[in-house]
């Protein structure tokens, strides 16, 4: 079975649909509401938790 080689077009709409599914993946957390509570394992929760710790032995 020969391999075919995908259309430029194609091709621009396999990029396009992918970093939409990244962008997508990476906005999880954007909107307000019960389904876009951070887990406390997250590690942006643990980020901010260091950060405001060192936020107030600085003070």
């Amino acid at each position: 079975m020969a391999v075919t080689r995908l259309k430029r077009k194609d091709r621009k709409n396999k990029t396009v649909s992918r970093l939409e599914v990244q962008h997508l993946k990476l906005a999880t957390n954007i909107e307000l509401g019960s389904r876009s509570l951070e887990k406390a394992t997250s590690q942006v929760v643990k980020n901010r938790n260091i950060i405001a710790e060192l936020e107030k032995a600085a003070k």
